[in-house]
């Protein structure tokens, strides 16, 4: 009967420990792949003209996805422990009430990735059956099939074990040979200009699943398989992803929005990109489903079910409505690295070192710790300095004068993520011991 245990209705029910390695390096696996990770080659190889060499690029892309997964494994961890959903797990930092603003920007975030995973399978589809039309059935047929797959979401990660996981290795494997066969153009040959640059765009990925992990982890067998199923299945998935996206990208002339031309070029590719089509719902699962679990740490007592219908309605209806996000993506993995770097940061240094080592305080009446706030703070005014997210033109400005106002000009060693995440954990490493101790509260 324990195989057949699912996901708790509220947020005071406790979670069945059912997945083990093998479904944890599935699910994970299935997530590091993506139409989305194959288009945002763009963002690692630069513009045309200014291309990284593809040693560079895949250097970066290695290098980012390392240091993403290895936050994200450590998220993980924490829930794996805690057996809390991801926002829950941050009342212990936050406290409840202060826990909520991390939350609602997340709920943001899950919608917002929603939205564009529905966008991009929509374009899948399209492309896959040869035709500019019937978007709008794409987009409400993968909606449906999302809203489905949150209803019973370990069912649906036992699923991505034992039968998506083999067809999208066999369909990445044959478009590896086919592409590696065409041959690869590397105009960039040589250019490592942009390397940091690329690798924070990648990190930026990785952690966007950070504030996601917990909601999956808290149902593992044990912390070290939530850690290293996560790590490797991960790690693996997004580095082959992103250096066949580059492969697709350069035999594409660089141009993104011809970069599925590419899958269909080969011979047979038509029928590997639909497997690839098709699974691409486990991202929009992944985000519809966590989306409700952020809301759990608003209304504890509200049926999972109701949640995830309507947030699946939600982000299909919105999806219906926007049709390209390109020049917008960019500016968007910015500000997601500037919020969620700088945060997972300070979880992982109070956790380790500070309060989470005398045990964190998770249940509703968890006091707020408005401390916390400062570390947070400080790590995300870091990565807009270095990198302003291009979000509107006064946001982009306002960091920019303030550069010019200190004289600062960023450089190639100015990674943005890894500074940011050095100055929130620095400032929190300080905070904790200037903190007074609270009493050891049991982690729910």
């Amino acid at each position: 009967m324990e195989s057949r245990a699912e996901a708790p209705l509220t947020l005071d029910t406790a979670p069945p420990r059912t997945l083990d390695f093998r479904a944890l390096f599935a699910l994970w696996a299935n997530l590091g792949v993506s139409l989305i990770g194959f288009t945002s080659a763009a963002t690692v190889l630069g513009e045309r003209g200014h291309e990284l060499g593809f040693t560079a690029a895949v250097t970066a892309i290695v290098a980012g996805t390392a240091i993403g997964t290895a936050m994200l494994a450590v998220a993980a961890l924490v829930g794996a422990r805690t057996g809390a959903p991801a926002m829950a797990v941050l009342r212990g930092l936050f406290g409840t009430r202060l826990s909520y603003l991390p939350t609602v920007l997340n709920i943001l975030q899950c919608v917002g990735w929603g939205v564009y995973e529905l966008t991009v399978i929509a374009w899948g589809a399209q492309t896959v059956s040869g035709t500019e039309g019937w978007r709008w059935l794409f987009v409400l047929l993968a909606g449906v099939l999302t809203t489905v797959l949150t209803i019973w979401p370990l069912g649906a990660i036992a699923v991505l074990r034992k039968y998506v996981a083999v067809a999208v290795g066999v369909a990445m494997v044959y478009f590896t040979v086919q592409f590696a066969r065409h041959g690869v153009p590397d105009p960039g040959a040589g250019n490592w200009t942009g390397f940091l640059s690329a690798t924070d765009a990648v990190i930026a990925v990785s952690v966007s699943f950070v504030p996601l992990a917990a909601d999956y982890t808290r149902h593992a067998r044990s912390s070290a398989k939530a850690f290293w199923g996560t790590f490797s299945g991960y790690t693996v998935a997004q580095v082959w992803c992103y250096v066949l996206g580059v492969m697709a990208l350069l035999q594409s002339g660089g141009d993104p929005e011809k970069i599925l031309s590419s899958f269909t070029g080969v011979a047979a590719g038509w029928a590997f990109l639909l497997v690839l089509v098709l699974r691409e719902s486990d991202q929009s699962f992944a985000n519809v489903y966590s989306t409700a679990m952020s809301i759990h740490n608003l209304w504890p007592k509200a049926d999972r079910r109701v949640l995830t219908g309507g947030i699946g309605v939600l982000v299909t209806v919105l999806a219906l409505q926007i049709k390209e996000f390109t020049d917008s993506y960019y500016g968007f993995l910015g500000l997601i690295g500037s919020v969620f770097v700088p945060l997972f940061a300070v979880l992982a240094v109070d956790y380790f070192l500070g309060a989470g080592r005398r045990g964190w305080d998770l249940s509703q009446g968890a006091p707020t710790r408005w401390v916390m706030l400062l570390p947070w703070a400080v790590g995300f005014a870091a990565y807009q300095f270095l990198a302003p997210s291009k979000i509107g033109g006064w946001w982009t400005g306002l960091w920019e004068d303030l550069q010019r106002a200190v004289h600062f000009t960023p450089q190639a060693w100015s990674s943005a993520s890894l500074f940011s995440f050095l100055a929130a954990a620095l400032v929190t490493l300080a905070v904790t011991k200037l903190e007074r101790p609270e009493p050891t509260h049991p982690e729910v």
